[in-house]
């Protein structure tokens, strides 16, 4: 009977303090759980805003890229009152294939259609120069070929390919700033 009413007394002990130590751990697991997942969405939000904020700069690059090659920014960078049309020519497709390929990188932080505009931009730029040169004496002096290609862009302004792709560039940046993703 005694050793009963023992058991009993430890009963009336161990019992309490093992629901207190099961109750103790079930919200210690579910605090530290409820806070490791606030951690894990604290960084999720901060690659979140790094990501946003390099997206944002590879298109502010590619932006700077299609005025950068745009004849108007251009040829003011490579014109020489000394060169011909094919020193022109030459100065201004070596040029734009420069700076496309100094902003290459900026394709992983952009969608396909905006890379593919950017390289399709580039292209027609160097068609552009190089069909306007083949129609000119290539010892012509450049100052032909400049006349022609900014007649050119005087009737085509609003279709030129910087234009539609600047457009599809600001288009898209406002998508991400309003969804925050593609």
């Amino acid at each position: 009977m005694d050793i009963m009413v023992a058991s009993l007394e430890l009963l009336k002990y161990t019992v309490p303090a093992l629901v207190v130590l099961v109750s103790c751990y079930m919200i210690v697991k579910k605090f530290l759980v409820s806070e490791m997942q606030r951690k894990q969405l604290a960084i999720f939000k901060d690659s979140q805003d790094v990501t946003l904020r390099l997206r944002l700069q590879a298109y502010e690059r590619l932006v700077l890229f299609v005025e950068r090659i745009s004849p108007r920014q251009l040829i003011p960078r490579v014109y020489d009152p000394s060169m011909t049309v094919r020193d022109l020519q030459l100065a201004m497709t070596f040029s734009i294939g420069a700076e496309y390929e100094h902003n290459v990188s900026q394709q992983i932080y952009v969608s396909s259609n905006v890379w593919e505009t950017v390289r399709n931009v580039k292209e027609q730029e160097q068609n552009i120069v190089n069909r306007l040169a083949q129609t000119l004496p290539a010892d012509a002096h450049a100052r032909d070929l400049h006349a022609r290609i900014l007649d050119v862009m005087e009737k085509a302004e609003g279709e030129l390919p910087t234009d539609m792709a600047l457009e599809i560039i600001n288009n898209e940046v406002r998508k991400v700033m309003s969804f925050g993703s593609f």
